[in-house]
């Protein structure tokens, strides 16, 4: 069966106005039923390709997104109303984390959305501007399945022609028609548009996936025109972020949303913001556990059980021995293996292409402790040498995060908590040093943080070892669970 089915003859998926989408199971998997409105015979199934819910609701809402940002039903739109929506498109795909299921469903959906533009222009009598728009968006569907195999500089292009593709005649956004809706995906794109080049990397797959949640979240409240939103617009928003989400993870949200708004204000595209003391105050601690001793040795036991060629094993053992983050890990080449002071440490800095850290308190070299759970310094300088590091290996970066995370659920099972992740491997060395009372600065040094007092108040929740005196190896070297 293939992913697309038409119940009649004649009808394709991009000349489908939608009207209720329904999801369903068949043979374990979810798939998405589009039907044209004022019908109830012609309809589309889409495979979403996965038996988890939870991705199959995200690809299919993604999949709702990407047809109504293409726009393809409004024969009146035109190439400055087109541009930005095809912009928006093609950074999401850029930027969006994936999970090994929904890794292998983007990949293929990408191809029928590519074919079902390709039927559209050859059937419909599209304008210009819509035939424009047809290509670009076969073009991003090529550009994303080729940023999925661990390529983005076809995605990376196209988003730079449709950043300097802006007609010199077009009017900017703020002497657009004042009687015309705000869209927040207009706003979103115009914030973005100037913010970008300030942007890390390691934040612009939140900032754009938080600024997707609000659009979506706006949607469901009924707000279409931001000009004409009041405080109880915002504060329904609020709610409806709080419904699936905890208030810490709300706030994460809401920061990015008063941030575009206050932007909005500052220039002129909204007259106010009802954005004030939106964010929540009280239970916002963050509910994540460290990992316990023994789930510690678990990990490393499973890591050095691995060859000396998996990239996994050095991973997770980096993870484990350093503290450092997941991307910090990752990023790390050859060069940044080094000996200083006799001593053989990782080096975590911005020096090479994409290469990204979270703040200039990242920026740290970190010792490596021969013998740590079973850390083999000397197998692990030949891998270097081999060129075994996760950052050699040819799969995305989203990917190699995803079967970490796999790795440490298989090995953990029922043993680990739903606030565990790989995270919580950093959260056990901050836990661990507050136990041997390090000094807060010793322990900023270790992992990168940006002020004495958040190594403890947001790391230190797990259950103490007795680790580290005052270096990272009298740590590893007298522990005691």
């Amino acid at each position: 069966m293939t992913s697309f089915e038409c119940a009649k003859q004649g009808t394709n998926l991009l000349q489908t106005i939608l009207a209720k989408p329904w999801h369903f199971r068949r043979n374990g998997r979810y798939y998405l039923r589009l039907r044209p409105r004022s019908t109830t015979q012609n309809y589309f199934t889409i495979s979403l390709r996965t038996a988890d819910r939870t991705t199959a609701m995200d690809i299919s809402k993604d999949i709702l997104r990407a047809l109504a940002v293409f726009h393809l039903d409004n024969p009146a739109a035109t190439w400055e109303d087109l541009r930005p929506r095809l912009l928006v498109i093609a950074e999401e795909c850029l930027t969006m984390a994936h999970g090994d299921d929904s890794l292998v469903a983007y990949e293929m959906i990408y191809d029928e959305l590519k074919s079902a533009l390709t039927i559209a222009s050859a059937h419909k009598p599209f304008t210009e501007p819509q035939q424009r728009t047809v290509g670009y968006g076969k073009r991003i569907m090529t550009g994303s399945q080729d940023r999925l195999k661990g390529d983005p500089e076809p995605l990376l292009g196209i988003i730079r022609e449709l950043s300097e593709s802006e007609d010199a005649t077009s009017a900017p956004l703020s002497v657009f028609d004042r009687q015309a809706p705000l869209l927040w995906d207009d706003l979103s794109a115009q914030f973005m548009k100037e913010h970008k080049a300030n942007i890390k990397d390691s934040s612009l797959t939140q900032i754009v996936s938080n600024h997707k949640i609000i659009g979506e979240t706006l949607e469901a409240c009924g707000l279409d025109d931001l000009r004409k939103h009041t405080r109880a617009d915002m504060v329904a928003v609020r709610a409806e972020l709080l419904e699936t989400r905890k208030p810490s993870t709300v706030n994460t949200i809401l920061a990015k949303l008063i941030a575009v708004m206050a932007w909005g204000v500052a220039n002129d595209y909204l007259v106010k913001a009802y954005t004030s003391k939106l964010k929540f105050t009280k239970g916002t601690e963050s509910a994540r556990e460290a990992f316990k001793r023994d789930q510690v040795e678990a990990i490393m036991n499973h890591a050095n059980s691995l060859q000396s060629s998996s990239w996994e094993r050095w991973a997770l053992s980096l993870l484990v021995v350093t503290g450092a983050r997941v991307g910090e890990v990752l990023q790390l080449t050859k060069g940044d293996i080094k000996e200083v002071e006799g001593h053989w440490c990782i080096s975590i800095n911005e020096e090479g292409e994409d290469k990204s850290i979270k703040n200039k308190h990242s920026e740290r070299v970190v010792p490596l402790t021969d013998g740590a759970l079973g850390f083999d310094l000397e197998e692990f300088l030949k891998a270097v040498e081999a060129g075994y590091l996760p950052s050699d290996c040819s799969i995305s970066v989203p990917r190699k995060s995803g079967l970490l995370r796999s790795f440490v659920k298989e090995v953990l099972g029922v043993n680990k908590t739903e606030n565990q992740t790989l995270h919580s491997l950093r959260h056990h060395m901050a836990s661990s040093l507050q136990a041997r009372g390090v000094p807060a600065t010793f322990t900023q040094g270790i992992l990168g943080h940006a002020s004495n007092s958040i190594s403890y108040d947001t790391y230190g929740s797990g259950v103490p070892v007795d680790i580290l005196a005052s270096t990272l190896s009298g740590v590893w070297s007298s522990v005691t669970s």
